[in-house]
């Protein structure tokens, strides 16, 4: 499966991969190693889009299922660099672990897979029915499923992997987020004479009070949390000035099923009565919409929900993921995620069959001192082998 060759190699792409930083919008040097790798490990092709995601393919000798491993090589900016113990972007090894900005996500994750698919189709010489993806994503971190919408297009696959660290367990949903705006509009007016205006903001503090009391639904993917984030009023910094605009920002985890209309219609409704009451609100509520530039040069847009999903524990390919990973010595628990994936997309707007598996802690993301553990590297790239050695079993 994995020898000491192979080991080896993959400890040292996710090295080369931390040694290149890649914030969101800043991809192209980890693009370029991925694409470099890529080919001399024996992939048929590599394929660049406008947006920058990487895609290698290998071919089976057979046509059949299509199954693709995802996984963002995008990562969160390092802040207080100096409160690090080893360079961010030294990739160092130290006591078995690999530090540096990605190793857990998911720089290492991904080099697991790339470096798995590759054995695999090496071990069997290609001789399976159908065609095996790895994907390295950009700008997830900013646009969870927004530029997998691309690689899904491109692909048409069967099967989605999410390798998102998981600590070796298997994931087969998530809640879903999404960031919703609300806003209040005012009149403006010298503070001296406040009579003469409308602040926005004592309109806002209203509105917020109101929403507070929404209750949002519940299911087994856990509470599908409704939470202020931020209060910005406008013009700011506004002395004397009595505030013409608000804009209230909320975090809206999402359950399965939950559509834009659903999300939104609780709160339209807590405006729309109280704008009833007092002539003087004029209020509305919205997603907000982000707007990124590509290294690749491409604008990125798209409005920020991001849907949640969950599959049946008995889902074939839920079953056939299982047993990949026990065989490959793996005794993962059955659960789901606790945060966003891209797996929003593939499952939650396209319906594609998805489960999550991915070696480290999910607590190690973002953090000071960002680490993987070599040893759980090297059995996330064995579960990623065994994966694949069921789904395409004979």
């Amino acid at each position: 499966m994995l020898t000491k060759e192979r080991e080896n190699k993959l400890i040292k792409l996710c090295q080369e991969l931390v040694q290149n930083p890649s914030n969101s919008g800043e991809e192209k040097r980890v693009v370029e190693v991925i694409k470099r790798n890529m080919l001399s490990m024996g992939y048929n092709s590599v394929h660049v889009d406008r947006f920058g995601n990487i895609i290698g393919c290998i071919k089976g000798n057979r046509p059949g299922k299509k199954i693709l491993f995802d996984g963002h090589i995008d990562t969160v900016p390092v802040v207080n660099r100096d409160k690090w113990t080893q360079n961010p972007y030294g990739g160092d090894i130290v006591d078995g672990k690999i530090y540096g900005r990605g190793t857990s996500d998911m720089k290492g994750q991904t080099s697991a897979f790339i470096v798995a698919c590759a054995s695999f189709a090496e071990d069997c010489g290609k001789d399976f029915d159908g065609e095996i993806y790895c994907a390295g994503v950009v700008h997830e971190e900013i646009f969870e499923g927004i530029a997998a919408r691309e690689i899904s297009n491109y692909v048409k696959p069967d099967y989605v992997v999410i390798g998102e660290s998981s600590e070796l367990n298997l994931k087969i949903g998530q809640r879903g987020r999404g960031e919703i705006v609300v806003e209040t509009f005012g009149k403006p007016a010298h503070s001296a004479n406040p009579q003469k205006g409308i602040n926005s903001v004592y309109k806002m503090a209203s509105v917020i009070q109101e929403i507070n009391r929404i209750v949002p639904p519940e299911t087994k993917l856990g509470k599908g949390i409704l939470e202020l984030t931020d209060v910005k009023s406008s013009p700011y910094p506004g002395a004397s000035v009595v505030p013409e605009y608000c804009r209230a920002t909320y975090d809206r985890r999402l359950l399965v099923g939950e559509t834009k209309e659903s999300v939104l219609e609780p709160i339209q409704e807590v405006l729309t009565n109280m704008m009833r009451i007092d002539q003087e609100l004029k209020a509305k509520v919205s997603f907000a919409v982000g707007k990124e530039t590509c290294y690749t040069g491409e604008t990125i847009e798209g409005e920020r929900f991001f849907p949640g999903w969950h599959y049946d524990e008995n889902d074939d390919f839920v079953q056939a993921a299982y047993e990949g990973l026990k065989e490959s010595g793996i005794n993962p628990e059955i659960t789901q995620y606790s945060f966003c994936t891209n797996g929003s997309h593939y499952a939650g707007e396209a319906g594609i069959k998805t489960i999550g598996f991915g070696p480290s802690k999910e607590n190690l993301a973002h953090t000071i001192d960002e680490h993987i553990e070599i040893e759980q590297l090297i059995l996330g790239a064995k579960g990623y082998y065994g994966i694949l050695k069921s789904v395409f079993k004979k």
